[in-house]
């Protein structure tokens, strides 16, 4: 039971992460699997590859950049959600091990794909925000941001899930708080 739960923590924190860069949880979790760090179901084994750790090192490097060129990131973006979406279904359902197909399925598709695609969508309204008021000048803060952030969260799944998984839910609730605190002054 204890194994079922740290799996789900694991998930969720890396699925949130995807809900910030795409890549970087799926690289983290590639390099864990390849070094022993983190079991995946058998329909998974692929991810701890020497290959797949080659192309997700790449994909991870090619977002982040792309990231910090004006338009493009926005671009990335509108991208982004459903590949959020994806990815965070893709890391959910590769840690969940020894569970029913059934309920891994279920859980990732709505824990990790809607936790990835929630966290996403809001990054897209900041970005968008920012692109406004700033002329895209403050985007740059904004993907700086991010990537930290899902590199944190995603090293932090590996090595203390429970601990990233009370971190995504106080991330959710700070996120939730400041659209109430803006939209409420928008109204005004």
């Amino acid at each position: 039971m204890l194994e079922t739960i740290i799996s789900v923590c694991l998930g969720i924190g890396l699925a949130a992460s995807a809900g910030f860069r795409v890549f970087v949880p799926l690289f983290v979790l590639s390099l864990a699997t390849y070094f022993g760090y983190v079991p995946v179901g058998d329909s998974f084994v692929w991810i701890g590859s020497l290959t797949a750790i080659i192309c997700l090192g790449i994909a991870t490097i090619v977002e982040i950049l792309g990231y910090y060129i004006p338009y493009i990131d926005n671009l990335l973006d509108t991208l982004a959600v459903p590949l959020a979406g994806i990815a965070g279904t893709v890391v959910m359902a590769s840690t969940l091990v020894d569970l029913d197909p059934m309920i891994t399925w279920g859980l990732a598709i709505i824990a990790g794909g809607g936790t990835a695609t929630a966290i996403n969508s809001a990054t897209a309204v900041t970005r968008a925000t920012s692109t406004v008021t700033t002329s895209g000048i403050g985007n740059h803060l904004v993907s700086t941001t991010e990537t930290a952030t899902a590199s944190f969260v995603s090293v932090l799944a590996i090595f203390l899930p429970i601990v990233a998984f009370i971190v995504v839910i106080l991330i959710i609730f700070v996120g939730i708080r400041l659209f109430k605190k803006f939209f409420s002054k928008k109204d005004k």
